[in-house]
């Protein structure tokens, strides 16, 4: 039986941000349970939902060195659905009302963390053989592990893993605080382990001393090699080549499943759907205040607002699409200029524009279920999940070709009838609104082909089942 501990910042069920979070839940769900055992190690953040703390029972506390300070912590321990979670308490630390905030208090926070997940694991029964960390919050559990852990028996053959989520955020702060902060000595704060141009980089840290580093698609696992997508650590990563792995994410095909989706209005499937999706469509139209009009053309985005996901070239060609006979669903928050900016469109344009700036679960299964196609022309996408739901509801994705999504994303081929959604390729704006007429086209005067984009995509597989697979080969390689 192989034992590995997952680390994060972020887990379904207990607190959710983004895309990580619902990778932590769903992994331990789908590996073998015969052959690995696999826990959750989380933040015991104030604001996980009250009936979920309620399972919480007390395991352990101690104090603990950082640097100079001696801080309380804390561990509990629940099992939800079969899965062992802990969790590290310190109301000091995770008492907020989100789980980030400013950068300088989540430095010290999640170093704080990362010692402490390591110095509980002698005292709750569960010795992992592999620490798999996730993004730059977990990133000192490598460093702290090789620089006085692995000294002890307990930890000496542990090995660790680096999976990289979104290579944007790295955890980034002067090196005078972060050494204050961590108690390591000068020796790691050089530019072949956690110092890069001049400042403290945890993620770095977590990558220079992970014995693998993965992230969440094979595209993005080359495009971090490069200068525009590796954030400044390309350097790094190109010598780090033979230890990268890029292992697609999977969605939840039991959460996501137009058969059985409690949200949805009328629920359908592969051979029902040309009949049922049609009333979801209009029953969004009707909730929503948008005419009630088959022969629109329904796009939809859930999406965090930001410069990541492509809205500067949405920004640039709003004024045309809303000019056509094109109807735009928004879910999502983020940079106050796009906030406004689809609430300018929604006030400009009232039967065209939908702009909802917040974010409800329930909207999002609603607008995967009802919309005729889905937009995501991001500047960069480690894995993406929003085209992978699109595809198992029979909404056509309309993508850019970079990272995951053009690793799941196949183009449609008139010629060949063959593709399951639209891309373009260069970052530009009329390329992606060529891509929007064109799928329009096919959707009003190819019937047909379209239906058959559509089954190809809801044929499509990307479940858990084989991300998990990779996972566990990963696993098994590194131990022996």
């Amino acid at each position: 039986m192989i034992r590995i501990l997952y680390v994060s910042s972020e887990c379904v069920p207990f607190i959710k941000t983004g895309g990580l979070a619902d990778v932590v839940g769903a992994l331990p769900k789908y590996v073998d349970k015969n052959k690995y055992d696999i826990r959750v190690m989380l933040p015991m953040f104030k604001i996980i939902p009250k009936e979920l703390k309620e399972k919480m029972v007390y395991k352990t506390q101690f104090y603990m060195e950082l640097a100079w300070r001696s801080q309380y912590v804390g561990v509990f321990e629940a099992e939800v659905a079969g899965i062992h979670f802990y969790f590290i308490d310190n109301e000091y630390y995770f008492n907020g009302h989100t789980p980030y905030g400013n950068i300088y208090e989540d430095v010290e926070k999640f170093a704080y963390f990362c010692k402490a997940c390591l110095s509980a694991l002698p005292l709750i029964g569960f010795q992992p053989d592999i620490l798999h960390c996730h993004d730059w919050q977990t990133g000192l559990i490598p460093v702290y592990h090789k620089d006085s852990f692995i000294r002890g028996d307990y930890f000496k053959n542990m090995k660790s893993i680096m999976t990289i989520h979104n290579f944007k955020y790295q955890g980034v702060w002067d090196v005078k605080t972060v050494k204050d902060i961590t108690g390591l000595p000068d020796s790691y704060f050089t530019p072949d382990k956690l110092e890069a141009y001049g400042a403290a980089n945890y993620l770095k840290g977590g990558i220079v001393y992970a014995d693998r580093v993965t992230t969440v698609s094979k595209t993005y696992a080359k495009e971090i090699k490069t200068p525009f997508y590796g954030e400044g650590l390309d350097g790094l990563m190109r010598a780090k080549a033979r230890q990268i792995f890029g292992i697609l994410n999977g969605i939840d095909y039991d959460e996501y499943n137009p058969e059985t989706d409690i949200y949805l209005y009328y629920k359908y499937n592969t051979k029902n759907y040309r009949k049922e999706k049609p009333k979801n469509k209009r029953n969004i139209q009707k909730e929503l205040g948008l005419p009630m009009d088959e022969k629109k053309f329904l796009i939809g985005i859930v999406s965090r607002l930001t410069d990541q996901k492509g809205l500067d070239l949405i920004d640039y060609i709003m004024e045309e699409l809303c000019t056509e006979d094109t109807q735009l669903i928004v879910l999502g928050t983020g940079d106050m200029r796009y906030e406004n900016m689809f609430r300018h469109y929604n006030w400009k344009y009232p039967d065209r524009v939908s702009s909802h700036i917040f974010y409800s679960d329930e909207l999002a299964h609603k607008i995967y279920g009802s919309c005729d196609s889905f937009l995501m022309p991001s500047l960069f996408e480690p894995c993406g999940l929003s085209q992978l739901i699109s595809l198992r509801y029979g909404t056509v994705p309309i993508v850019r070709e970079t990272g995951g999504l053009q690793d799941t994303i196949e183009p449609y081929n008139e010629f060949e009838s063959t593709g399951t959604g639209f891309s373009f390729h260069n970052y530009n704006a009329h390329e992606m609104l060529h891509s929007i007429r064109y799928a329009k086209d096919i959707f009003f005067h190819k019937k047909r082909e379209w239906n058959k984009i559509i089954d190809r995509g809801m044929a499509k597989d990307f479940s858990w089942n084989y991300a998990v697979k990779q996972y566990e080969e990963l696993y098994t390689s590194l131990l022996s």
